[in-house]
């Protein structure tokens, strides 16, 4: 692919609490928060968005880090210039205030900012309720999102914070423990779905991440673990990006199962109360 120039996406600000981004949309019907893995929104991950949108959602993009649009893949802008592309997105992610990289115990700053950039879009969008996705470094944040009652359909696709640098940051995910709780309660009480995706290899996501979710919230989360034989072979990493980088957009593949579960199950909490279209 090459860099997107966001034709079909419209652009606005969205402030919190003093903290301004900018905010990509397409489609309408009931908001679903879309937040990039890094290093941004590439065209796979605007793709993953059209997707969304199809299905009668409006795909909600802040941006976080990274330049939207561009194409992280080293045949659009040569080897050189998009690992240094990646590598300094990284780090800038990792040294802000607003991210938990390391950490266990807590969820990232922004996650709060993003609670607001959802009631807002509920609000200006409608439906029954909120959906949201996280990829990779932000995957975690839709299960701390969920403390809002508006958030009805979190997916955490390869969350991959605390980084699982050892055993202990293996075990757990971004959250605190009275955030948790608070999710716990509505999946308990309210039967709030938590949708998980990752490959089985993915040393950024281990067994034992999944393993935490499943003991933590029952049978409430579900996981959709796949092969690493299952994932796209033009990737330039490992094994790793469920809905984006592997995906293998065809009927069949174990990918394209799972990326129509995450969208079967924002047309269940989302839209059986609207009337959305038909899948695509």
């Amino acid at each position: 692919m090459a860099d997107h120039d966001l034709t079909g996406f419209t652009r606005s600000l969205f402030t919190h609490e003093g903290t301004t981004r900018k905010v990509l949309r397409r489609g309408e019907g009931p908001a679903v928060i879309v937040m990039a893995e890094v290093p941004g929104i590439t065209p796979k991950v605007l793709s993953f968005a059209e997707k969304v949108a199809a299905i009668g959602c409006t795909a909600v993009l802040p941006v976080l880090f990274g330049t939207p649009g561009r194409d992280a893949n080293p045949k659009a802008h040569g080897a050189l210039k998009s690992n240094l592309y990646i590598a300094s997105t990284m780090l800038k992610v990792c040294v802000s205030r607003e991210f938990t990289a390391f950490a266990t115990g807590r969820s990232s700053r922004v996650v709060t900012w993003l609670r607001a950039l959802a009631a807002h879009e509920h609000k200006r969008c409608g439906g029954p309720g909120v959906g949201a996705v996280g990829m990779c470094f932000t995957g975690g944040f839709a299960l701390a999102m969920a403390t809002d009652d508006r958030l009805l359909a979190p997916v955490l696709s390869q969350p991959s914070l605390p980084l699982p640098v050892n055993g202990r940051r293996a075990c757990t995910i971004d959250i605190s423990d009275d955030e948790l709780a608070v999710v716990k309660g509505r999946c308990e009480r309210d039967g709030l779905r938590v949708l998980g995706t990752r490959f089985k290899g993915d040393r950024l996501v281990p067994d034992d991440r999944f393993a935490f979710l499943r003991r933590e919230l029952g049978d409430a989360f579900t996981a959709v673990e796949l092969d690493d034989s299952d994932a796209n072979p033009e990737g330039v990493l490992a094994p790793h990006s469920v809905l984006t980088e592997h995906l293998i957009d065809e009927p069949g593949q174990p990918t394209r199962a799972a990326l129509d579960e995450v969208l079967d199950l924002f047309r269940t909490r989302l839209l059986q109360e609207t009337g959305g279209p038909a899948a695509p």
